[in-house]
């Protein structure tokens, strides 16, 4: 749920913003092939940027993780 006066995170932003070579791949692959879902499913499951890199370029970016209070979280 976006927050008020906040921009949320886009899909493949991190990404496209580095210029990952894989995501780089992936763009050039036609959506839904046979290629696409390969290239796809590394990015899914083996990843070649660590979430500490994805964290701190967030940061950098000016992106602020956040959740709700345990009091307010709604299920």
């Amino acid at each position: 749920m976006p927050i008020n006066g906040y921009t949320d995170y886009k899909r493949r932003e991190f990404c496209k913003d580095i210029k990952c070579p894989v995501q780089l791949k992936l763009d050039s692959a036609k959506e839904g092939s046979e290629e696409y879902e390969e290239i796809r499913n590394k990015c899914k499951n083996a990843c070649i940027y660590t979430t500490y890199q994805f964290h701190h370029w967030l940061i950098n970016k000016g992106y602020e993780i956040v959740r709700p209070d345990k009091a307010d979280k709604r299920e």
